[in-house]
């Protein structure tokens, strides 16, 4: 078996999985990602994240994995590919203090994405400690610990304009993605 390299590791984080009545079995979607051609495919926690190998550009890879991933679970996949050093960019240049009251998320998306949710966030109302930063082009959230759900903000991060541009996840699966990779 071929050991890849950094420069062709990725994971796809899926957009809306297992909520809403979305359910899929991570070992099923590795399956499907290995139809499709990826290599060395595996998951991380049963939210979405796929890690892979492969040659092919990010751009061919999100639009094959969309379409493979539709076809096989019958619903409109979002997913958005990052490659291991994007990944150790966005756990790396985290710009909030670890504290255990507080969920810190990181967020990946389309291009721009991050200036439309930083204009989001500064219009809503803030819970207290709640606070956004954009760091070389990633939005990154923090939020009182049980306030994700309930902050304006994570109301709006909810809407259907915004679903197919983005999806958010806790910043301790990045590390958990990148102990993975």
């Amino acid at each position: 078996m071929k050991v890849s390299n950094s420069n062709n590791r990725f994971c796809a984080f899926l957009r809306g999985v297992n909520v809403k009545g979305t359910n899929m079995k991570m070992a099923e979607v590795c399956s499907v990602f290995a139809e499709a051609g990826m290599k060395d495919v595996s998951s991380v926690l049963a939210s979405g994240n796929i890690l892979f190998s492969s040659e092919k550009k990010v751009e061919e890879l999100k639009k094959t994995l969309e379409e493979t991933m539709s076809a096989h679970f019958s619903y409109e996949a979002f997913l958005f590919v990052k490659s291991q050093r994007e990944i150790e960019t966005i756990f790396r240049e985290n710009p909030f203090e670890i504290n255990p009251g507080y969920h810190i998320y990181g967020f990946v998306g389309v291009d721009g994405i991050e200036k439309i949710l930083m204009s989001e966030f500064e219009k809503s109302r803030k819970a207290s400690g709640e606070a956004a930063q954009i760091i070389s082009g990633n939005f990154y959230w923090t939020v009182p610990k049980g306030n994700t759900l309930g902050s304006e903000f994570g109301n709006i991060l909810g809407r259907k304009n915004l679903k197919n541009s983005f999806t958010s996840r806790n910043l301790n699966t990045f590390e958990k993605v990148l102990k993975k990779i």
